[in-house]
């Protein structure tokens, strides 16, 4: 019987494979074009976020949230459906990939800059690339950039780096060969003592209670976001969809929900953006309204 994942609904990975014996199942142009097209396929089809990936000859890495809790299906759906093309292509009948894919959970807060930092720099550690840039086949061009992909959450890369030269620096400063994962009992972790036993024990309940709910976990104790929203509907006798970002009374509301979010409930400007007041603004402009709203010293 295989040993269940070490993941949840909301969980973040980094996830890889490669080809079975070390084969170069990804070697040219035609080929890495059909893994993406699956990739950007299936992720949208499961409703998994993407937010890097390098595919290089033999291997491939992503970094990406298992955000409907179907990380498995996904990764099979991915492989299972590449794999039928390598064999129609390549001819046999044999295994392609090397077995079940490798999946590292981690620590949002402090180790995704890491993972994708990592992640980008695959070419360069294989010395096929002189700078991650020079590299066709990962999404670093699709950062800090107005050409968007259908498919890979680039802003939430760029909120984690805050600016492009930021990333720049930061890739050229990494001399890392392999991230500092722990393996575990129940698989690999990256991050700190306190996360990796949290989610242990989380892992551990969901084995013993198979039908309870999953909660997204949270580093920190925050309170649940529905029942923050319903106590400033109440107080401000609003619904935050209600909200008018045209006149000032809206914008001071707006303002005032944005320090909430982020400050008492945790979130990310990508999960901020979902909200009405805030859908049409871009990740660059919600950064800066949280700081102006800091600025004025609005209570969370």
């Amino acid at each position: 019987m295989r040993r269940a994942r070490l993941t949840y609904k909301g969980a973040y990975h980094h996830v890889m494979n490669r080809g079975h014996g070390g084969e170069k199942i990804l070697l040219d142009e035609v080929a890495k074009t059909c893994f993406l097209e699956i990739l950007e396929r299936r992720s949208v089809a499961q409703k998994i976020r993407i937010f890097t990936y390098c595919i290089m000859d033999n291997h491939y890495h992503i970094v990406l949230q298992n955000s409907s809790g179907k990380l498995s299906e996904f990764m099979k759906q991915l492989n299972g459906e590449y794999g039928a093309y390598y064999r129609r292509r390549a001819g046999g009948s044999g295994y392609v990939f090397q077995g079940r894919f490798k999946s590292t959970l981690i620590q949002e807060d402090k180790y995704m800059d890491m993972a994708i930092l990592y992640t980008l720099l695959n070419p360069v550690r294989a010395r096929i690339a002189s700078s991650p840039w020079r590299y066709k086949w990962s999404s670093i061009r699709e950062y800090f950039t107005h050409r968007r992909a259908t498919f890979i959450d680039s802003g939430f890369v760029e909120e984690l780096f805050g600016e492009k030269k930021v990333l720049r620096s930061l890739l050229k400063e990494w001399t890392e060969q392999e991230l500092p994962v722990e393996k575990t009992r129940m698989g690999y972790a990256l991050g700190d003592d306190s996360f990796i036993e949290a989610a242990i024990r989380r892992f551990d309940r969901r084995k013993r209670k198979s039908k309870s709910r999953r909660m997204r976990m949270e580093e920190h104790d925050f309170p649940a976001v529905d029942k923050l929203i319903r106590d400033f509907e109440k107080r401000k006798q609003l619904g935050i969809e209600k909200i008018d970002p045209g006149t000032r009374v809206g914008r001071r509301l707006r303002e005032e929900l944005m320090i909430m979010l982020k400050d008492k409930a945790g979130l990310t400007y990508s999960r901020i953006a979902e909200y009405a007041p805030f859908q049409s603004l871009k990740y660059s402009t919600l950064g800066k309204l949280y700081i102006r709203a800091k600025a004025k010293g609005y209570k969370k």
